[in-house]
């Protein structure tokens, strides 16, 4: 079975995508930041991350960066799923090494197709 970490510092969010992304056939791993969800690739990397933005103790794009340093990290497809909706913002991401980016509120159908076009469904 297919893993998704869902990286976002709220609890309704991630149940939320909890619930979407097992109805979408993956296991799901959550992780509250970056660091939490670092600390969850070196145990196992995922095969995919759904990941906030703006969180405390180490952000997406700050976990992004680190995560595509490690060893196997290039691996999972990575999809921003934030507010933050500034084209500045949706490049850095992109350069980072996102894969593609969603704006919140989000809902199943969205999270399909980005699952979909990056190639995880």
């Amino acid at each position: 079975m297919k893993t998704c970490l869902v990286v976002d510092d709220s609890r309704v969010v991630r149940r939320v995508a909890r619930q979407i992304v097992e109805d979408l056939g993956f296991e799901c791993i959550e992780a509250e930041d970056g660091k939490q969800a670092l600390e969850q690739c070196l145990i196992k990397m995922p095969d995919c991350v759904l990941l906030d933005w703006n969180m405390p103790v180490m952000t997406g794009i700050e976990y992004l960066r680190e995560l595509r340093k490690v060893e196997g990290g290039n691996s999972p497809m990575v999809v921003f799923c934030t507010t933050e909706n500034d084209m500045s913002k949706i490049m850095e991401a992109l350069a980072a090494g996102a894969n593609e980016y969603i704006m919140k509120p989000f809902d199943s159908d969205i999270i399909r197709s980005k699952f979909e076009q990056v190639g995880v469904l």
